[in-house]
C-alpha cells in the first residue's frame, strides 16, 4: 500500500470509531436494562398519591337513573332488526344535486331490497 492510501485508510477507521462513540449515546439499552416496574417507575410520590386516593371516580358517574326517549329507541331497534336505514341528509347550503341522489340512493335501496333473499325459517 502507498502511502496515501494508509492515510485514507486510517482516515476512514478514525471516522468510523467516531461515529460509533458517538451514535452509542444514542442507544436506548440503558432503559430496557433498568429495575423499575414502569418508565415512570421512579415517580414515587405521585404512584402513592394515586394509590391512596379513595374514589377517583365523580360523583355523578354512580347515577344509573339516565334520561331517555324510549319510542325513538324502540324505532331504532325496530330499524336495525329490519336492517332499515335513514339516509343521511345533506348538510350542504345549495340544494342543487340533492334530488338526484336521493332518487339514486332511492332506487339502489329498492334494487337491493328485490335482490335480498327471502329468509330462512
Amino acid at each position: 500500500m502507498s502511502l496515501p492510501s494508509r492515510i485514507n485508510l486510517k482516515r476512514m477507521a478514525a471516522a468510523a470509531l467516531a461515529a460509533g462513540v458517538l451514535l452509542g449515546g444514542c442507544s436506548d439499552i440503558y432503559y430496557d436494562r433498568r429495575e423499575t416496574i414502569a418508565l415512570g417507575g421512579t415517580d414515587a410520590i405521585v404512584s402513592n398519591r394515586v394509590i391512596q386516593t379513595v374514589d377517583p371516580w365523580p360523583r355523578h358517574s354512580e347515577n344509573r337513573n339516565l334520561a331517555f326517549n324510549g319510542q325513538r329507541s324502540q324505532t331504532a331497534v325496530e330499524r336495525y332488526q329490519h336492517n332499515k336505514v335513514i339516509e343521511p341528509v345533506s348538510v350542504t347550503t345549495s340544494s342543487a344535486g340533492v334530488v338526484a341522489q336521493q332518487a339514486a340512493a332511492a332506487a339502489a335501496a329498492q334494487a337491493i331490497a328485490a335482490s335480498a333473499a327471502a329468509p330462512v325459517k
